[in-house]
């Protein structure tokens, strides 16, 4: 696993946990639909691209033509 995909399966898993955490506490309400849900929409996405390697914004990006990052050292 590389420090790419651990870091978005982190940044995922943070994104979630806050969103319960504030969702359980009572400072947001998840059960009305609001923009909090596009949150965990990316929340969702970022954890799951950790562990598949499948970005949905990845592709769109590669489709619109927009280079990779070179390979190399820094």
């Amino acid at each position: 696993m590389t420090v790419n995909r651990i870091v978005r399966i982190v940044a995922g898993a943070f994104i979630m946990i806050s969103l319960a955490l504030a969702h359980f506490n009572g400072q947001a309400d998840l059960s009305h639909l609001s923009w909090l849900w596009f949150t965990a929409f990316v929340g969702a996405n970022l954890f799951q691209s950790g562990f598949t390697k499948f970005c949905p914004m990845d592709s769109i990006l590669k489709k619109l033509g927009v280079p990779e990052a070179e390979r190399g050292c820094c």
